[in-house]
C-alpha cells in the first residue's frame, strides 16, 4: 500500500467520522423531550384540525341526523337525573292520590 492510499484512507475514515458525529448531535437534537413533545403536540393540533373539519362537513351534510345522535346521546348521559325527577313525579301522584281517596 502507498504513502497516498494511506492518507486517503485516513482522509476518508476523518471524513466518515465527522458524518457520523454529526449525525448523532442531530439524533441527540431530535430526540430531547421537548422536541419530542413538541412534534407530538403538532400532530395532535394537526389531528384535531382535521377531525373538526370533518365533524362539520359531516353536520352540514346530514344535521338532522347529527341532532338526533346528538339527542340520544344527551338523553344517555342524563339517564339517572331523569329517572329520579319521574320517580319524584310518580310518587307525587301515588301520594296525591291516596288523599284525594281518603
Amino acid at each position: 500500500m502507498s504513502i497516498e492510499m494511506l492518507q486517503q484512507a485516513k482522509s476518508d475514515a476523518l471524513a466518515a467520522r465527522a458524518r457520523f458525529f454529526g449525525t448523532l448531535d442531530e439524533a441527540r437534537e431530535r430526540l430531547k423531550p421537548g422536541n419530542l413533545a413538541n412534534e407530538a403536540w403538532t400532530g395532535v393540533k394537526d389531528k384535531t384540525a382535521e377531525a373538526a373539519g370533518s365533524a362539520v362537513e359531516a353536520v352540514k351534510q346530514r344535521p338532522k341526523t347529527v341532532a338526533l345522535v346528538l339527542g340520544g346521546l344527551a338523553l344517555f348521559l342524563a339517564r339517572k337525573p331523569i329517572g329520579r325527577a319521574a320517580a319524584k313525579v310518580v310518587s307525587r301522584r301515588r301520594r296525591k292520590g291516596n288523599r284525594d281517596e281518603d
